[in-house]
């Protein structure tokens, strides 16, 4: 069997609650030795965010599998040492502090590319490592308000809507960060010189703003929330209640899938609303609603599933665990009775294995240090001291 796709890739993952840490579990699943130091005071605020599962937050464990955990103290001196010396041996760190705090501590990107000239050193932040908003705290809704894509969720005349998946933490820094620190990777494979990954979600959340900008090429301005091809603004597309207060996602904008559509429900005489919008659409689109609102959802799903047309139920997440599709797809794995997401991407040859479960504090720091060739009596001491 060929082995893991990042088998002998060393991470140090310095990151704490959402996006660093999710992104070095992808790496961790596909193979990666990610080792999460975390301080010996409160380390990641994840462990206890939440409602707890034993000693840690279900938050924690979803998103700190398989790694390997070290208590390091990095402001003091030996902490430091240790950290160098074990940066000598990694090919990628991640961090997730505000600009200049891993420089204060000795450890920015220069002082460790200089003692290791091959290592990929990401750092994710809101607003990136330059800029006047640089050194700004923020969140998620900060990083999407930023964006203009904050703006455009929501309802046609209502206010913005607040997504419940973090579109800055995930797209701007998890995912961002792991094609930053792929590329960057790749390269330093091939030339032995790795560099700086400077990861802004703002700048992330900006980047895939496509039709947004489309309009605002266009028009010179974006349209409403609510009223585009893609936010309401058409019959095709959309979500509709159902008779039960649930809800169906019509994602016809094929002509072809529209008329589907409008066989299926009897109407053919709204084949020609298909993208309508102004006075016609919105009397094709309250016909439609009044059609779904006429039986429940089950009874929309029975009728639709037969019918290629994009027309499915909108889902709750504890249903969507138990999926067909999603459950053949392996999308849902279990960790010592934690029900967890799987992998996302499918390669050949390749299965991830039972994973590990999230790591409690320090679990590995014996081992690690030992890896570096600190004997047992100084690792007792180290502890002692409170560095480790």
């Amino acid at each position: 069997m060929r082995p893991k796709p990042l088998e002998g890739l060393r991470v140090l993952d310095l990151t704490r609650l959402l996006p660093g840490p999710l992104a070095t579990q992808h790496l961790a699943d596909y193979g990666a030795e990610v080792i999460k130091i975390e301080d010996t005071g409160a380390g990641d605020y994840a462990r206890t965010m939440g409602a707890m599962h034993g000693d840690t937050s279900w938050f924690y464990q979803i998103v700190n599998r398989n790694k390997k955990s070290l208590r390091l103290d990095l402001k003091r001196p030996e902490g430091r040492e240790l950290f160098l010396a074990l940066a000598g041996t990694a090919d990628a760190l991640v961090e997730g502090f505000r600009p200049g705090v891993m420089d204060k501590l000795g450890l920015g990107y220069e002082a460790l590319a200089a003692a290791n000239p091959r290592l990929v050193y990401c750092s994710i932040t809101g607003y990136g490592q330059t800029g006047p908003y640089a050194r700004r705290a923020g969140h998620d809704i900060n990083y999407i308000g930023y964006a203009g894509v904050l703006d455009q969720i929501g309802t046609a005349g209502g206010p913005p809507a607040i997504p419940n998946l973090q579109i800055g933490d995930l797209l701007g820094g998890t995912m961002a960060a792991l094609t930053g620190l792929l590329v960057a990777l790749f390269d330093a494979r091939a030339s032995g010189r790795g560099r700086h990954v400077d990861v802004a979600m703002t700048d992330a959340v900006l980047a895939h703003a496509v039709f947004p900008l489309v309009e605002v090429l266009a028009q010179g301005r974006v349209r409403p929330r609510g009223e585009d091809l893609l936010t309401g603004g058409v019959p095709c597309y959309g979500v509709y209640e159902t008779a039960d207060g649930r809800h169906m996602a019509v994602g016809a904008l094929e002509e072809k899938f529209w008329h589907l559509v409008c066989d299926t429900l009897g109407r053919p005489d709204l084949k020609p609303a298909h993208l309508a919008t102004g006075e016609l659409g919105e009397r094709a689109r309250a016909e439609i609603a009044a059609i779904f609102r006429s039986r429940a959802q089950a009874e929309w799903v029975a009728l639709f599933d037969p019918v290629d047309c994009c027309v499915t139920p909108v889902l709750r997440l504890e249903e969507s665990l138990d999926d067909p599709q999603l459950t053949a797809r392996g999308m849902v794995v279990e960790v010592r009775g934690v029900r967890q997401f799987g992998p996302p991407v499918k390669l050949s040859e390749f299965e991830p294995g039972t994973p590990r479960p999230a790591p409690s504090a320090g679990a590995d720091s014996d081992a690690l240090l030992a890896g570096l060739g600190v004997d047992a009596e100084r690792i007792g001491r180290l502890r002692r001291d409170g560095v480790i």
